[in-house]
């Protein structure tokens, strides 16, 4: 067997093992201590991270940054990986901004040249076009932390009506837009509010908890209308585009033989300073005929912005 097939099993056998002896290695792979000692020391110029335990019932232990024994890629499955990356150039942050650069970095240095052409030419010809963001979103992989880890957070928040002190108990973060949001249970109001993660000035300090709370799968799942209120609006063609484009009416829009249409359903009515904007935004293109709610806001807005410029004239 090649030395370097012998130093790929014995690196599978270390990472599922995490603490062994050299007569341990030494009896599944039928060879001697000296030639044990001799692939560890290999292992570690590799940078797998062996810790040698000295005395009677010593051994080795591999530290908690683990390398992965090599995965073998395909030409076309290493360019859609790329093709991944790619995607995620929307955001300024991410949870592992640091380990994705480094992974893209060995990746492409281990192409064959014809590869990395073919890796630069795809970067040149198709792209997810969105602006990017620019806002910063140091404290994200704290937060996805304490998500995972079933902790409490009071963190200094950055809302509309001033720095506020909160006590929340995190679900997880997603992303949408370019941006990173926290659903999270807010002890004060007791009830699952939405935080946006970049107006996160701070954490300052966490609690450990006992007993389990959703996920954001579970959150995801777990929508119902408490106060259902009729949502009945006209749409015009370019109306039916814009709204189909949006993922939470794409399946509320009805449309008619003559590309017209239409939406009639229900939303919850906290849903309505939400939805207020895009249907101010359409202007001619959307007519709302229900909820009165939402046709007061509209007019309220259309008034602010006719006041404020006939001031200014």
């Amino acid at each position: 067997m090649s030395k370097a097939k012998r130093l790929l099993d014995i690196l599978m056998f270390a990472n599922a093992k995490r603490k062994f002896t050299a007569q341990e290695i030494a009896d599944e792979f039928n060879i001697s201590i000296r030639t044990v000692h001799r692939y560890i020391l290999d292992l570690n110029d590799m940078g797998l991270p062996i810790y040698a335990e000295q005395g009677r019932n010593g051994g080795y232990t591999v530290l908690p940054n683990r390398l992965l024994p090599p995965i073998l890629f395909t030409e076309e499955e290493a360019v859609s990986i790329f093709f991944a990356f790619q995607s995620l150039n929307y955001y300024r942050n991410l949870p592992f901004n640091t380990e994705i650069n480094s992974v893209e970095h060995k990746l492409f240095t281990s192409l064959p040249n014809d590869a990395k052409v073919k890796v630069d030419k795809i970067s040149s010809y198709i792209a997810f076009w969105n602006p990017k963001r620019t806002i910063e979103t140091p404290l994200l992989r704290d937060v996805l932390d304490a998500s995972i880890k079933n902790k409490n957070l009071h963190i200094q928040y950055e809302s509309k009506s001033g720095n506020k002190a909160k006590h929340v108990r995190p679900i997880g973060v997603y992303a949408h837009d370019g941006l990173w949001y926290l659903p999270a249970y807010d002890y004060s109001k007791q009830k699952i509010l939405l935080y946006r993660v970049d107006r996160i000035l701070s954490i300052i300090s966490t609690e450990n908890n006992e007993d389990e709370f959703m996920n954001l799968e579970e959150w995801f799942g777990s929508y119902e209308v408490k106060n259902p209120i009729r949502l009945h609006v006209q749409l015009k063609m370019e109306g039916v585009r814009q709204c189909k484009s949006v993922p939470s009416f794409e399946g509320l829009v009805v449309t008619n033989e003559d590309g017209t249409g239409y939406i009639d359903s229900f939303i919850d009515q906290g849903e309505l300073g939400f939805i207020t904007p895009l249907f101010f935004r359409l202007g001619i293109h959307a007519r709302v005929l229900e909820p009165k709610e939402l046709i007061d806001g509209m007019c309220s807005q259309a008034k602010e912005i006719l006041v404020m410029y006939q001031d200014g004239n």
